[in-house]
């Protein structure tokens, strides 16, 4: 197997196939980056007089063939090669020859995976912010659309106070907020280069570490080389807390989709064609979509923990630890993407069902509002909730259920032109 630290001898094949996993299938996400990673190095080098003009011209070259063979997906990582930073390394130097060799100078494969880790956040961050943006948008179009359509509210699962498709499609949408700042937080984090920092502890070549900075794009860099490498584990537990926050409300909103579909409630419903049915009842028409976003929803946001446990107590430096990061990190990138979109799909085709609170079983939902009235005519309300209390348990109470709020903080009020505001300052932030 072919490694950037071969020192002439083989590696035991036990040793071998248990060290290197599957680094070879999950690299494959990782190789655009690292090309990108290549080209800064090479550049970076000849400026400071290692690589001359023409190997950098042949550099280039050959980079620019590999990242032809990634774009069209026919760049593979055959089980001779122990990662993708190898593999990348070998085609360089059979194509260009011996100029290819001097690719890995003042450089470890420790910077080397961090700059495509960092580079690799930066991008999914961004592809999830429009994935949420996307979603975000469906959410405000609904709750305009669906504004007058009054649901019943509830707290400890129990009929409380009259509420609005508006006022849940709209709560949603706002709360996606708080997963957009936790977002950006992250993308704060992935934006500051590392390239330069080796093992973690520098090198002894007169780098420009500035200079790769601007050619990757990143804002910053990470001065302190130890810091630099102590950014692995931090910067997949910052990135699987915003993704756990995201999923979160994906998750509560999954949970609502699948009682409100319930014949027991029946407030809204999708095409037969978007739900699943039962093998042995023919009546069935199952959420399956949305459970299996709670439940992958949910599995995400674990990843926070399962990195903390980790990562955790681990000394500055490179540990081989990390290497068991990448995949859970990576599949749960994929994983939020997928029930982003799955849940704007779905929200696109939702049916919401109208004259809900026709059913006297929502009378006492005006409870509060009965008692609000007898206040507003004079009454203290401890008096009035006990008047309306003790209509409603001796079977006296008779709502008027002409209800219509519009002050601020009603479920009337659903501030729709605030919201997108607030959200377009914090998507645009950086």
């Amino acid at each position: 197997m072919k490694k950037l630290w071969d020192k002439g001898y083989e590696t035991e094949n036990l040793v071998e196939q248990f060290t290197v996993g599957n680094d070879r299938i999950l690299d494959l996400k990782l190789a655009k980056y690292d090309v990108q990673g290549n080209v800064a190095h090479a550049k970076m080098l000849n400026k400071i007089g290692i690589l001359k003009d023409e190997e950098l011209k042949n550099i280039l070259n050959g980079l620019n063939e590999i990242q032809k063979t990634i774009d069209d997906g026919t760049f593979i990582i055959e089980e001779s090669f122990e990662d993708v930073h190898s593999k990348i390394e070998f085609e360089l130097t059979k194509t260009i020859g011996e100029a290819g060799k001097k690719i890995h100078t003042a450089r470890s494969r420790n910077d080397q995976v961090l700059v495509d880790l960092h580079l690799y956040a930066k991008e999914e961050i961004e592809l999830i912010k429009q994935a949420v943006k996307q979603l975000f948008t469906t959410l405000l179009e609904l709750s305009e659309q669906h504004k007058k359509v009054l649901i019943p509210g509830y707290t400890h699962m129990q009929v409380a106070m009259p509420s609005s498709f508006g006022l849940w499609f709209s709560s949603y949408a706002e709360s996606l907020i708080d997963d957009l700042i936790m977002l950006n937080a992250a993308y704060m984090i992935s934006d500051q280069n590392p390239l330069g920092s080796g093992a973690g502890y520098g090198t002894g070549f007169p780098i420009d570490r500035s200079y790769t900075t601007g050619l990757l794009g990143f804002k910053t860099l990470k001065y302190n080389v130890v810091a630099a490498q102590m950014s692995r584990g931090k910067l997949e537990k910052t990135m699987a807390y915003a993704m756990a926050s995201v999923s979160g409300t994906l998750s509560k909103m999954a949970a609502d989709v699948c009682l409100f579909m319930s014949p027991n409630f029946n407030f809204l419903g999708f095409p037969k064609e978007l739900t699943t049915g039962s093998s042995i009842m023919p009546h069935k028409q199952n959420p399956d979509v949305f459970e299996l976003v709670r439940a992958r929803s949910n599995k995400i946001q674990n990843l926070p923990m399962e990195i903390t446990m980790i990562v955790n107590n681990l000394t500055s430096g490179y540990h081989r630890d990390f290497q068991l990061l990448k995949g859970s990190f990576i599949q749960a990138v994929d994983s939020l993407k997928e029930n982003l979109n799955i849940v704007n799909f779905m929200m696109q085709h939702v049916r919401i069902k109208d004259n809900i609170l026709e059913k006297k079983i929502y009378d006492n939902l005006y409870s509060a509002e009965s008692a609000n009235k007898l206040v507003m005519q004079g009454m203290s309300f401890r008096d009035a909730y006990k008047k309306i209390g003790n209509e409603i348990l001796n079977g006296k109470y008779k709502p008027d259920k002409n209800v219509h709020y519009t002050h601020e903080g009603s479920i009337g009020n659903l501030c729709l032109d605030k919201i997108k505001e607030k959200f377009d300052n914090h998507y645009n932030c950086y």
